[in-house]
């Protein structure tokens, strides 16, 4: 068995977890690999060293950021992500630090399950970019509200007056949607949500669709480019009347899921919802 290790490594305590973590494999025999910048210093081997087809699960080491980092820098690894939570409001990375080693002894004993995940492409002019979380136009040096114009499979939805807008998936709809005033959508969901961001008008509100549906924004303001982001990480510029396309994905974003985990509990622990059964 080969696992990749990607730890935030800006982060002193992710350092210490990727150090007991690699440990807790190479006692058990399993081959391990990180990045090649920090690989001799933890005692394995170069990611470079190993092809990527085989390598049978990556881990995360950080927050939901870290397991976005890795898949915008690493696309070519399509193995799936078991994610250790250090950060903070995380969604996918959902192991707890007094939960690490039992999760390594569940995930070579095979009591696990593998989610896959609706993931997304978006297309402007010869550029594609993949998203697990989320794409967003956003108005960046513009002082002022830009009009997008949405078309869903051909069909004109609606010409926003925002900040922006976001088309986020089920794992992204904890994001930066939720935040903008978007539904939440469990992980499973075969769905994307569109969420404008500020709109001038308050009907504006987020709507969700199929994810085989194809999405067309375009940007109809005579102002500065606006940008588009891909997870937070990649973005590209968008002049006039240039339009983005955004279409499912062929490729699926998979996370280990440990027995006793549930999207629920999470959702209650992370947003601190005070309700109880009586």
């Amino acid at each position: 068995m080969i696992i990749a290790l990607l730890p935030n490594n800006t982060k002193e305590l992710a350092q210490n977890i990727a150090i007991k973590v690699s440990q807790f494999l190479k006692n058990r025999k399993v081959t391990v690999c990180m990045e090649d910048q920090i690989a001799a210093a933890y005692g394995v081997i170069p990611l470079s060293s190993v092809s990527h087809e085989s390598i049978d699960f990556v881990i995360t080491m950080g927050g939901d950021g870290t397991i976005l980092r890795q898949i915008q820098h690493y696309p070519m690894i399509s193995a799936p992500i078991m994610a250790i939570n250090l950060g903070g409001l995380g969604f996918m990375a959902d192991i707890p630090l007094d939960e690490i080693d039992a999760s390594l002894e569940n995930l070579l004993a095979g009591l696990y399950q593998i989610q896959s995940r609706v993931a997304m492409e978006g297309q402007m002019n010869h550029s594609s970019h993949f998203a697990v979380n989320e794409i967003v136009v956003h108005r960046a040096h513009n002082p002022c509200l830009i009009e997008l114009a949405v078309y869903v499979d051909g069909h004109y939805l609606n010409t926003f007056s925002a900040d922006g807008i976001i088309v986020a998936t089920p794992s992204g709809s904890t994001a930066y949607s939720l935040s903008a005033g978007g539904p939440i959508l469990t992980p499973e969901l075969n769905a994307l949500v569109i969420t404008p961001i500020c709109p001038h008008t308050i009907s504006n509100k987020p709507i969700v669709l199929m994810p085989k549906n194809e999405i067309v924004i375009e940007y109809l303001s005579f102002h500065q480019p606006v940008e588009i982001t891909y997870d937070g990480f990649t973005y590209d510029m968008m002049s006039t009347h240039e339009k983005l396309i955004i279409r499912p994905s062929a490729r699926s974003f998979r996370l280990v899921n440990m027995p006793d985990h549930d999207f629920f509990s999470t959702l209650r622990t992370k947003l601190e919802w005070k309700g109880q059964l009586k």
